[in-house]
């Protein structure tokens, strides 16, 4: 069963949303503080992180930075405010997804499967894709530039994954995000260009992705 935790200073939301998750086979744990919530993630490695913005001690923002230095472990960002500006902070520090308060659980509940799934799916029967120093392990879905680990986030790999399986072809920014968020996500290309952006800084010193203007995006080999 797969194990989340929730960290959110409103004590009242944990009760019901771990009564609804186990009707899905989902277990919750929930904490208020980030220091605990960092505690845990550390102690007992669960499978996704829900995630406030709104908290004592620090933002939800620098909890997710932590996190990141640390882990790709799958990031679900909540907040009370639905501003653009918020999802786009939440994407750049690696979130995997974002939800604005008020919510029904059961649009959270199918956004958690749908990161998990992302996060646990095979792109294909491949057991590795080699593109010069670059190595994509797509049984750990984990990347490798001469051996060092990328530590990429779930976006992340899926992204890069889609490219490396078609060099050379053109992605539009559409095809992206049905391919890395899914279609019931909530969906606009900025996010394309923040996860490329990324993607782009772990990648280096490779310049393996390349930009079509006018389309979206494509990875080249070593030698293009």
């Amino acid at each position: 069963m797969p194990r989340i935790l929730l960290i959110d200073d409103d004590q009242a939301l944990a009760t019901p949303l771990k009564e609804y998750f186990s009707l899905y086979d989902l277990e919750l744990e929930a904490v208020t503080l980030p220091s605990e919530g960092l505690k845990r993630i550390e102690h007992t490695n669960p499978d996704l992180v829900i995630l406030d913005i709104m908290l004592p001690e620090m933002d939800g923002f620098e909890v997710c930075r932590t996190i990141r230095r640390q882990s790709s472990l799958p990031i679900l960002m909540l907040t009370a405010r639905g501003e653009v500006m918020d999802r786009v902070v939440g994407l750049e520090l690696g979130a995997d997804d974002y939800l604005a308060k008020p919510f029904e659980p059961r649009e959270l509940v199918a956004r958690i499967q749908n990161i998990l799934k992302r996060s646990r799916s095979q792109p294909n029967e491949e057991q590795e894709i080699v593109l010069g120093t670059l190595k994509l392990d797509l049984v750990r879905q984990d990347a490798f530039i001469e051996g060092r680990s990328l530590n990429l986030t779930t976006l992340e790999y899926r992204l890069l994954a889609l490219l490396a399986q078609h060099p050379g072809r053109a992605y539009s920014r559409d095809e992206i995000l049905t391919a890395v968020k899914g279609i019931e996500a909530d969906l606009y290309t900025r996010s394309v260009d923040i996860l490329v952006s990324r993607l782009r800084q772990k990648l280096k010193p490779l310049d393996y992705i390349k930009t079509v203007w006018g389309t979206g995006y494509r990875l080249v080999g070593p030698d293009r």
